[in-house]
């Protein structure tokens, strides 16, 4: 069978005389790959935070949209709802004859249901009425005027713009100058980098939709997707700004950010060596059969196979419209699937952490933990070590009341690190066809709290 290794080497016979290092493929490599770094790579100073050129834009749109893009997207999200019926029932011709918007509305009842929901809660958060609890700033208010907007304004850009970092060589010429760290130390191909990079300057949704867009294409194994969506979509510089600053700890920002990098390096070098993780397939997504070859050939360095290998993909590229038709799919499937799906399961997520004693029963067992590890307020703190799980931004909410220092250090840190958030992370990796469960997810969820919580510990220690 011909890996990818061998099709480059075959391409000049392919394109005739054009060949593989053709002015063109040049161009086509440089210039959008550039323009992808610059825009999702490269921090910038924007209103008094640091972000990514896709975050400038998405929270400009976000500002100027802010009166009208909450009812602008319970519209989205109750179409998302009735269509669905629409097909089910009456299966019109212009649904079911094209297969990208069947693959939108012709769903199964278990999504019908779920987005039903969404539409139920985000009219109800919209227009107030209905039970305290669904409508509350702290759920369903929540959701709706401060997650959904978020998303909306994010995604738009990120779906749009995401080919420039995917489609044009920039993944291959990566993957291969670093596959020789990201092998042997996380046991992943060297362009999962890229997936972590767009995390941690933009936010963890974007890489997650980069790594979920890639093994969908045939670029990651099942194993390998499910390693890098929850071990590096690692949140934001900006998201990180704004959680210590909201706890009250923003002059220990440099100590704090350091703290979450360590840990987060030693959680994912640790979780991808043991269940369930270990346990999956190294098969590509609907047996594809396409293996992906970092490899470099005797002969030719890391960068010259690098460059081959990203002047190959730019080969493919047969012009702007299809890479722009890709990107406003992407933003499509993003809003009539996942936002909904994020309004419903957010919802309810929150509710339960806020109105349930659930997750204060579920923290008892830690209690003893955070006392022996020396932590001041362990009965209050304890909460936050688990109700992240439902929403990444929780953690902060239970800690700014606690009084130590230390504490709230602790719970701002084991907050960003812990990576799988329900309303957010989560509910994005479930609607996704990577093969990961829910049961899974919570698996992995405590895992990283178990395996950063000393690491953070210790830290704090020695600063307070």
């Amino acid at each position: 069978m011909e890996v990818k290794q061998k099709r480059s080497f075959e391409l000049e016979e392919e394109q005739g005389n054009v060949g593989i290092q053709s002015t063109r493929n040049y161009l086509w490599f440089i210039i959008p790959s550039l323009l992808g770094v610059l825009l999702f790579l490269v921090p910038i100073s924007y209103g008094g935070k640091i972000t990514i050129g896709v975050g400038v834009m998405a929270e400009t749109v976000q500002v100027y949209l802010e009166p009208v893009l909450p009812a602008l997207m319970t519209a989205i999200i109750v179409f998302s709802a009735l269509l669905p019926i629409v097909a089910r029932a009456a299966k019109p011709k212009v649904i079911m004859n094209h297969p990208f918007i069947k693959q939108l509305f012709y769903v199964n009842s278990f999504w019908i249901i779920t987005r039903i929901a969404g539409a139920v809660f985000a009219l109800m958060a919209l227009f107030s009425f209905g039970p305290e609890f669904i409508i509350s700033e702290s759920t369903g208010g929540t959701m709706l005027y401060s997650l959904v907007p978020v998303l909306a304004a994010w995604f738009l850009f990120a779906g749009i713009l995401m080919p420039l970092l995917m489609d044009f060589g920039l993944m291959d010429f990566v993957g291969t100058m670093l596959r020789k760290v990201m092998r042997p130390i996380f046991k992943l191909p060297g362009r999962s980098s890229v997936d972590a990079l767009a995390s941690w300057m933009g936010a963890g949704t974007v890489g997650v939709l980069i790594t979920t867009k890639q093994y969908e294409e045939g670029y990651y194994t099942k194993r390998e997707a499910a390693i890098i969506a929850t071990n590096f979509s690692i949140n934001s510089i900006a998201f990180s700004l704004v959680v210590i600053s909201f706890i009250g700890l923003e002059e220990y920002f440099v100590p704090f950010y350091l703290t979450v990098a360590a840990s987060g390096l030693a959680a994912a070098f640790i979780c991808p060596r043991i269940p369930p993780l270990s346990k999956k397939e190294d098969t590509y997504f609907e047996d594809t059969g396409m293996k992906i070859s970092e490899d470099t050939p005797e002969g030719t360095s890391n960068f010259q196979w690098g460059v081959q290998k990203a002047l190959h993909k730019a080969s493919e590229v047969r012009g702007l419209k299809q890479v722009v038709t890709n990107g406003v799919q992407t933003v499509l499937d993003i809003y009539f699937v996942l936002i909904p799906l994020v309004m419903a399961l957010g919802t309810v997520a929150l509710v339960i952490a806020e109105f349930t004693p659930f997750f204060n029963y579920l923290s008892m067992p830690i209690v003893p933990i955070l006392q022996w590890m020396q932590i001041p307020e362990a009965a209050q703190a304890a909460p936050a070590m688990v109700v992240g799980f439902a929403d990444m931004f929780l953690p902060a909410v239970i800690g700014a009341s606690i009084q130590s220092e230390l504490t709230r250090f602790v719970i701002a840190a084991i907050s960003l690190t812990q990576l799988i958030y329900m309303s957010e992370i989560g509910i994005l990796l479930v609607k996704s066809k990577i093969p990961i469960s829910i049961l899974e997810l919570a698996i992995i969820f405590v895992q990283r709290t178990l395996i950063t919580l000393p690491i953070i510990v210790i830290v704090a220690h020695i600063i307070f």
